[in-house]
């Protein structure tokens, strides 16, 4: 068992890390807001909620952000994807879980390789009970959401009673602000061709199943937990540009929010949190598969949303910088590995 004071410290760095504004968006601010909220370390927090995960357990994921709907729907955002088929590799490996990853049914081929290409072979809900039982393969299940609020409504409650899951874990999901309205950063309207998957967050919220929750900018899943630093601290966060009358920050909440400079950062930091609890070095989102799914997605079409371009950035950030944050995260727990 690893020192719990060592284990803190380390939370606390990778908390610090992937903290830094360095896109000046005002994440600093949603971080210490958060913090004091949490009371410790968020990445800290984030992870001893998935490693309570009951092995054999189910953990609903979601991620993919469609980007410029009014041009085609099957255009979705790099930021989200990598992120979080590094948190569902973790809880296949280490909570033996089932995954289950929604996105809109426009972006599933594109998400779905990322996920194969960190290993998770796609499979149905019944492979994957097969897969579960026997420890013979790493497995994640792809399912679209509606995106219609009603359907989006009607599918939460549908989904919730069949799957009956231990955790939801969203990761650069736009939500819905007071207004009903799906912003980009930009505080433009978003909404068209989304999955209203927020509306499947805020059920499992009222039936006290675990949701954590990441995010960079206050327009996603999980930033209703500091609400009011959103409006008071992040651009378009009181008023947006689409005439709604509202900002930009989600309305729906969680139990664990992790804050970040670019949400692929936070989940990289939560692998590592994870592997150091562990001790095993194989729940780390190593630099070499962060270079690989940087390239899947460029292979995929998914775009650098910041600079409107398919490429290896991910939120206007350099590919360097991303092969960096999980270098960095892999040396700091290195003691506890």
């Amino acid at each position: 068992m690893t020192d719990p004071n060592l284990i803190t410290r380390l939370d606390n760095r990778l908390d610090q890390l992937v903290n830094i504004d360095m896109g000046e968006r005002g994440v600093e601010h949603l971080f210490e807001a958060a913090r004091a909220l949490q009371g410790g370390s968020l990445v800290g927090a984030a992870a001893d909620a998935l490693m309570a995960v009951p092995e054999g357990g189910t953990v609903i994921l979601t991620t993919g952000s469609v980007s410029r709907a009014w041009i085609t729907p099957e255009l979705g955002e790099n930021d989200g994807p990598s992120g979080a088929a590094a948190i569902a590799r973790a809880l296949v490996l280490e909570r033996n879980a089932t995954c289950v990853m929604l996105c809109e049914d426009t972006l599933l081929p594109a998400i779905q390789n990322v996920m194969q290409a960190a290993g998770l072979f796609p499979v149905t809900l019944q492979q994957a009970a097969i897969a579960r039982a026997d420890h013979s393969l790493a497995t994640i299940v792809m399912l679209p959401y509606a995106t219609e609020d009603d359907a989006g409504q009607a599918q939460a409650t549908e989904m919730l009673d069949k799957l009956q899951p231990d955790l939801l874990f969203s990761t650069e999901r736009v939500g819905r602000n007071e207004s009903g309205v799906y912003h980009s950063m930009r505080g433009i309207d978003y909404g068209m061709g989304r999955a209203r998957v927020d509306f499947l967050f805020d059920l499992a919220l009222e039936r006290g199943i675990p949701v954590v929750a990441v995010g960079d900018g206050g327009n996603e899943i999980g930033m209703g937990k500091v609400a009011d630093h959103v409006t008071s601290h992040v651009p378009y966060g009181d008023v947006c540009q689409c005439g709604c009358g509202g900002g930009i920050g989600a309305v729906t909440g969680c139990d664990v929010l992790v804050t970040a400079a670019c949400s692929n950062w936070g989940c990289t930091a939560i692998a590592a949190a994870m592997a150091a609890r562990t001790g095993n070095a194989k729940l780390l989102h190593t630099p070499d598969r962060e270079a690989l799914l940087l390239d899947t997605m460029v292979t995929n079409g998914l775009i650098n949303s910041t600079h409107g371009i398919v490429d290896d950035s991910v939120d206007g950030f350099p590919r360097q910088s991303h092969i960096g944050v999980a270098e960095l995260c892999r040396t700091i727990v290195s003691r506890a590995l």
